[in-house]
């Protein structure tokens, strides 16, 4: 990725399906004069190398010069952004609404006043009927400057209602603002730090949320306004890992756009990202039919065009999709099944490099240790853990702790007795350093400390102790963001049980799916 990541006009090219690149070869020859079709030779030459080097470029080019380089490249990424604008005009709704007011100014400037309010009026009612009030004050700015200069005999209602409406538009705007700023600056908070670590964190992340949460929001009644309310309080939840808040949250999400399908359209990466979020709610409270109903839910949208519309969505689809199909596999215990995921995925991962931010990355190769890991392959969890370690890129200081923790883990499950002590210290400390130690990790590293001095003979009765001083701790919220990462009171278990680590959890699986049929 280091040579990719560093032209902008590369990647795009490169991002481009074989109807685009048609449509594009199409626009520039209908377009563009004789003289600027070198750059149909540049957009060749750039879409047939693998990896972005300039000289190679220069060298595939005989008969531009280095100096024209940079010219050119401005040029056709100007072309292609406008060729692709005008193929993708019908396909999004903010498309077709600037393309509406941009004739309605054209008409406009051309001093055909009338004209350009008909068109006017008519996308107000299109973007109200799409819930884009924050499109609406460019329209009613443009009505507002034509009313102002020019006598169109409206009649003083429509000027007084247009000034009313200006008005509610407006406030309407600010409300959403404010919502949306304060879900934007929580869920920045949960991807640097991850779920509250403390009850300093948790007084600030409240205090923040209070401070922030608009007056009487429970009471807004627009589209957005609910969704963004819902999502500040997802976020809000999910870090204080209050699970069924979390939860709550995240169905009122979905049935927004259940409640007004025609938006799913409108807002698909919203909707994606909300299924996203029930299905992690129901994997946090082990709601297991549920989860398996939200995700043949989901799985059948994926198959929609809809989700398939869009390179964002097809690719959101994916990775929400195949990382609730691992999650499956970590709370029924089977790994093993998990593990056959794992070659899909990774194809995919590579194939869309250029667009996954590596905070996706970093979790998949988390939850792919942990599939190895409890599939009792410590090796190959080691080599993801690995992957996670050496490229600390300030992202999830929760997973670079606990993915630290599985990686000494390992190291342990393998007799590796050479390096665990070093282990032992480097973890502590870095965990420490992050403030990520809870009591669990504490006694954690107190019996990985303590077991040097037994003899593996004698381990039986001290894993005993060590799961009774663990479980005292389960229901702590605080103490318990290990389990959220690793599941280390079944990998007790196991030791205590002579067991498999998948066996342990399978077998509470089955249990509760028992208790759950008793109950209904």
């Amino acid at each position: 990725m280091s040579n990719r990541n560093t032209d902008i006009l590369f990647l795009l090219i490169k991002s481009l399906e074989k109807a685009e690149k048609r449509s594009f070869k199409l626009y520039i020859k209908r377009s563009s004069a004789k003289e600027d079709l070198k750059i149909i030779q540049l957009f060749d030459a750039l879409d047939k190398l693998p990896e972005y080097d300039e000289k190679t470029l220069l060298k595939k080019l005989p008969t531009i010069e280095k100096p024209q380089l940079a010219n050119l490249k401005t040029h056709l990424y100007k072309q292609i952004l406008a060729s692709l604008r005008l193929l993708k005009s019908t396909e999004n709704i903010d498309l077709q609404l600037n393309e509406q007011l941009d004739y309605a100014r054209i008409l406009y400037n051309k001093g055909l006043k009338l004209q350009s309010l008909k068109i006017l009026e008519r996308v107000k009612e299109i973007a109200r009927s799409h819930n884009k009030f924050s499109f609406l004050t460019q329209v009613i700015t443009l009505e507002k400057k034509i009313e102002t200069l020019h006598i169109t005999r409206s009649t003083l209602e429509k000027t007084a209602h247009l000034a009313i409406e200006a008005v509610e538009v407006s406030e309407r705007i600010s409300r959403v603002t404010k919502l949306s700023n304060l879900a934007l600056q929580l869920y920045s908070w949960y991807v640097k730090n991850g779920h509250a670590r403390n009850e300093e964190d948790e007084v600030d992340v409240r205090d923040f949320f209070k401070q922030n949460l608009p007056p009487k929001s429970e009471a807004e009644a627009g589209f957005y306004e609910k969704l963004y309310l819902y999502q500040s309080y997802v976020w809000y939840a999910f870090i204080r890992q209050d699970f069924l808040m979390y939860y709550r949250y995240s169905q009122k999400w979905i049935d927004l756009f259940t409640a007004e399908p025609g938006m799913i359209e409108v807002e698909t990466g919203h909707y994606i990202k909300g299924m996203h979020n029930l299905l992690n709610a129901h994997f946090d409270l082990r709601n297991f039919s549920k989860f398996e109903i939200t995700l043949r839910e989901f799985e059948a949208f994926g198959e929609t065009a809809i989700a398939n519309h869009h390179d964002n969505f097809r690719i959101h689809t994916f990775v929400y999709i195949n990382s609730a199909k691992i999650n499956q596999c970590l709370m029924t215990g089977t790994f093993k099944e998990g593990l056959k995921l794992i070659p899909y995925i990774e194809e995919k991962l590579a194939e869309y490099e250029l667009y996954i931010d590596y905070h996706r990355v970093l979790v998949f190769n988390y939850k792919l240790a942990t599939l190895y890991f409890g599939s009792g392959d410590y090796s190959t969890a080691i080599d993801y853990l690995q992957k996670i370690i050496n490229h600390n890129v300030g992202l999830r200081n929760d997973l670079q702790c606990y993915a630290r923790l599985m990686h000494m883990m390992a190291h342990y499950e393998l007799g590796n007795h050479d390096i665990i002590e070093y282990l032992i210290k480097s973890v502590y400390r870095f965990m420490a350093k992050m403030q990520n130690l809870t009591v669990i990790e504490e006694e954690m590293f107190k019996f990985l400390r303590h077991s040097f001095s037994v003899s593996p003979r004698k381990m039986q009765p001290e894993f005993e102790k060590f799961l009774a001083e663990i479980k005292k701790y389960e229901k702590s919220r605080f103490e318990t963001r290990a389990f959220a990462y690793l599941d280390i009171i079944s990998w007790v278990e196991s030791k205590v049980q002579n067991e498999t680590m998948a066996t342990i959890i399978h077998k509470k699986y089955l249990a509760s799916k028992h208790r759950l049929r008793l109950v209904n």
